[in-house]
């Protein structure tokens, strides 16, 4: 399994599956939040390995 991490929510997700697969399983709108592993941002067709642990930072937009 890999796991998804959002602010204080976890999701787990089987590993093999791609990046953006995996945020649209968990219902996360994939440009809402950028991934990365290990400190590092990773793209959305990265493939996630068994063990992971991947960040989800929420990206804040606005404007006038």
């Amino acid at each position: 399994m890999v796991k998804l991490v959002l602010r204080d929510k976890e999701y787990e997700v089987n590993a093999g599956t791609n990046l953006i697969s995996a945020l649209k399983k968990c219902s996360i709108v994939p440009e809402s939040v950028i991934a990365t592993r290990d400190g590092e941002m990773i793209v959305e067709d990265e493939v996630l390995n068994e063990g992971e642990v991947i960040k989800l930072i929420a990206v804040i937009s606005g404007g006038s």
